[in-house]
């Protein structure tokens, strides 16, 4: 029987009795910073089990589970797993013991058609009503009811000596027979033996007592049913193989490893086994959204990846590889988890990433090794001690194997003992963050009233003080001055969550004898929970008060949501489809936008993006939202949050025929009251996540108008710094060409009659420098001169001798001179200076003076 087909079974028989199916919570529980990771079906009915019930005293689901308390076992046993999944029916103070018993019964011998004879059961030492059940209304003989004690079958093990405190009862677990020709092979074999024969399948939970203190529990007044079954285990044994690892969804992964690799199939099985055990949990994490990092989540799996990836690096395999495996491990999940699929490309692309860069540190690490190797000759230490070798293996990946490899070339010694303490630190460490803690079930968590958002439509409302709470109590009342969180059975404040902040405002009562500031809202769980101050007046359960909304800092916080649904249609249109959101932070007129991309954004791509949004934004198109069926909006395109967990209905948010988003903030009604968009800042925030910053609206302007000005002192800056390099230029050219004025003036002079006339034009020279030539020139001709001297910049000067007044004045010299080229000029009649636009033809110039000083001196 395939493994999809035993999945849907179990759904399906569970369903006909009476069961809510309820969807897989996230590998990152939802609502829950007790846990590291989902790590059992009850998980994510923590709620049901602490008696808030809601509108389903039934469960079942198959939810994916990551453990990593058994790392070293995996690969190496049948059965153990980093991932699996966990099916799983559960009964919260409605059925228990009997219904629980013949139900696992009926699904195992009747839906999966098990011979019954294959089947043993084990029960808690001290639970006769359990061992009756099995014996008198399932018919199971009396040596195929085993008896064990409280840490193989009570819930947590040892619970009532060793805790925690909480729920907790007996357990009833069923064994699967494969047979006497697995194990021991000895004819007294049973499921009390751990050779291997015996697999259990299925365990049964009565939570039925309260554990108060060491050895003393407490019946409870509702009493429960937690069940677990792992949809591996019992596909291995209906499908006849003798591990995990050989089932319909596990084995292309295997065998694609061996492919990959290049290994005949029965080389180093535990470590290709406990390759695709590794992929298989970084998919699916990823695809919850745990980026690979060097914190909590994130560094569980960055040392998963680093983990398959030595291995493959002890088989001679020395390049990325885990990142090809993605598409094998979509392909065999994807009737269950379509999203895979749609994943995948983001996936493939954060793996290799991170592959990359472990390859990377083993490098860098080498190095490191050396460094440590040479100090430790100098000072003459032989034995590597615990630090550096915890350095090795959490910094740069190296696993300890590889670090003895080393060691061995230079024959040095490990200190061993010590860096299995800090590695026993660490483990403790990761399963206290991965278990159930002790105060999961307490008692003292306050029930928040339910209340209704009607902020999509309407800035401010009347309402209803349903509660008030300080320092975690319930209150009747809240003074002026002080603060307390607020909730009214309906509200326009938006509560933060989404990455959208949480909206600010007022409360006043319709006399205005009350006013509280809204300094904040909060959304826990199903409700808007408002921090406010009280500036006068008395808040009091039971009011009707009003409740408005800042709008202005509302419709700015609108420009930047609405702009991150805009951006995301860009980056997908600029770099790929394989972009995905991981995370935004939406402020007015502000944002943060993570997503998935696996390298730097080059300048002309951020402004392409940019130029974009604001295409987008130009265009003015409609702000839509509708709410419809997940499977519907996934079907139409609709973008979902990369890593978000979402329930059977969604509220999808379009701007016009280029975004469609999965989305529950608010938004603007079109596109072209976000006014303007401005990046700001492009970055990295982990392996394969890029984060881009800026700003919208009046934010964006401020920014556009700081940044003109900024240009624009650069620029006069930039004038005045060459005005003055242009005349320092001057004053050394001016030197120069004064050095050299003689001789040009004895080359350049030439007699009509009595009169000495020079002409000579000069390159791009200002005027101030030409009048300087002038006077240089005059000096040296003295009497009975002209002088007519030009710059191709568009300059001119005439220069008379006082002895020539009478006869030639400069001012109609130069008239002349600059009618033909378009210019004017003026001045005295020993001086003229002027300009011209047309282009300079110095030949024409020299022509024209000659002509007009022989006419003048002749008259």
């Amino acid at each position: 029987m395939k493994t999809d087909q035993i999945r849907k079974k179990f759904l399906n028989f569970f369903e006909t009795k009476g069961h809510r199916i309820v969807l897989s919570d996230k590998i990152v529980p939802a609502n829950d910073p007790s846990l590291l990771f989902t790590s059992a079906g009850m998980n994510q009915f923590k709620e049901q089990f602490l008696g808030k019930v809601g509108d389903f005293r039934r469960a079942a689901s198959c939810q994916k589970c990551l453990r990593t308390a058994d790392l070293e076992k995996v690969g190496k046993t049948p059965y153990h797993h980093t991932f699996f999944e966990m099916l799983g029916n559960f009964s919260f103070g409605d059925y228990f013991k009997k219904e629980a018993i013949q139900w696992a019964w009926e699904f195992l011998t009747k839906e999966l058609q098990i011979d019954d004879k294959l089947l043993w059961v084990s029960v808690y030492k001290d639970d006769q009503e359990a061992f009756e059940i099995w014996q008198d209304a399932i018919g199971l003989p009396r040596e195929k009811i085993m008896r064990f004690g409280p840490k193989e079958n009570f819930w947590p093990a040892n619970a009532i000596e060793e805790g925690p405190n909480g729920p907790c009862g007996p357990c009833s677990e069923i064994f699967f027979d494969r047979g006497p020709t697995y194990g021991c092979r000895r004819s007294s074999c049973s499921p009390a033996c751990d050779c291997g024969r015996f697999v259990e399948v299925w365990n049964l939970v009565f939570t039925q007592f309260n554990r108060v203190e060491k050895n003393k529990i407490e019946l409870l007044p509702h009493k429960n049913i937690d069940t677990g079954m792992g949809l591996e285990r019992i596909s291995s044994c209906l499908q006849g193989v003798d591990t995990n690892f050989e089932i319909d969804i596990f084995r292309p992964i295997v065998e694609s490893t061996i492919d990959i690799l290049k290994l005949k199939s029965t080389d180093a099985m535990d470590k290709v086994r406990c390759i695709a055990d590794h992929i298989r949990a970084v998919v699916f994490a990823i695809g919850d959204g745990v980026i690979p990092s060097n914190e909590e989540r994130g560094y569980v799996i960055r040392k998963l990846i680093r983990r398959a990836n030595w291995f493959a690096y002890q088989l001679n395999y020395k390049r990325p590889f885990l990142n090809q495996l993605v598409s094998v491990v979509c392909n065999c999940m994807k009737e269950p988890y379509p999203e895979l699929e749609r994943q995948r490309e983001s996936i493939s692309g954060i793996i290799l990433a991170e592959e990359e860069r472990f390859l990377d540190n083993i490098q860098e690490g080498i190095g490191y090794f050396r460094e440590i190797i040479d100090e430790m000759k100098a000072k003459n230490i032989t034995n590597i001690s615990s630090d550096i070798l915890f350095k090795l293996y959490d910094t740069y990946g190296f696993p300890l194997e590889l670090t003895k490899e080393l060691a061995g070339k230079f024959n040095l010694g490990l200190d061993l003992v010590g860096f299995e303490e800090k590695m026993q630190q660490q483990r403790t460490k990761a399963r206290l963050g991965s278990k159930i803690t002790e105060n999961i079930f307490a008692k003292d968590i306050l029930q928040l009233l339910p209340s209704e958002f009607v902020g999509y439509n309407t800035r401010s409302c009347q309402a209803k003080i349903i509660q008030l709470i300080q320092d975690k109590k319930n209150i009747e009342s809240v003074f002026q001055g002080q603060q307390a969180w607020l909730i009214l059975d309906r509200t326009p404040f938006y509560g933060e969550s989404g990455g959208q902040v949480g909206d600010t405002g007022v409360i006043k009562n319709l006399k205005n004898e009350l006013v509280a500031e809204v300094l904040d809202t909060k959304r826990i769980e199903e409700t808007n929970v408002h921090i406010v101050k009280v500036i006068s007046g008395v808040l009091k359960i039971q009011d009707v008060v009003l409740a408005e909304v800042d709008s202005q800092r509302r419709q700015a916080i609108q420009r930047a949501h609405t702009a991150t649904h805009l951006l995301q249609a860009a980056l997908r249109r600029v770099l790929g489809l394989h972009v995905h959101q991981a995370g935004s932070l939406v402020e007015p007129d502000h944002f943060r936008f993570d997503f998935t991309h696996f390298r730097d954004l080059k300048p002309e791509e951020l402004q392409r993006i940019q130029q974009l949004v604001n295409e987008y934004i130009r265009a003015n198109d409609n702000v839509q939202t509708s709410i419809m069926k997940k499977q519907d909006a996934e079907q139409s395109g609709a973008i979902a949050l990369f890593g978000e967990k979402y329930g059977q209905t969604v509220r999808v948010v379009s701007c016009g025929d280029y975004s469609k988003e999965f989305c529950g903030g608010t938004h603007l009604s079109n596109t072209g009251a976000v006014a303007l968009f401005l990046i700001s800042n492009e970055s990295s925030v982990g392996s394969g996540i890029r984060r881009i910053e800026g700003f919208t609206g009046e934010l964006a302007y401020d920014k556009v108008m700081k940044q003109i000005q900024e240009l624009q002192d650069k620029l006069e800056q930039a004038n005045t710094a060459v005005k003055r390099i242009q005349k320092q230029l001057d004053v050394y050219r001016l030197k120069e060409i004064l050095g050299d004025i003689p001789q040009i003036v004895k080359n350049n002079t030439i007699k009509i009659t009595d009169t000495n006339l020079f002409i000579y034009g000069f390159k791009n020279i200002q005027l101030d420098t030409l009048r300087a030539i002038s006077d240089k020139v005059l000096e040296i001709l003295a009497k009975q001169s002209i002088s007519v001297l030009f710059s191709e910049s568009g300059h001119l000067i005439c220069r008379v001798s006082n002895d020539l007044k009478d006869k030639i004045s400069s001012v109609d010299l130069i008239k002349e001179i600059l009618k033909p080229l378009g210019g004017s000029g003026g001045g005295r009649v020993d001086f003229a200076q002027g300009g011209f636009k047309n282009r300079l033809d110095p030949q024409t110039i020299t022509t024209t003076v000659k002509e007009k000083v022989r006419q003048l001196l002749s008259q």
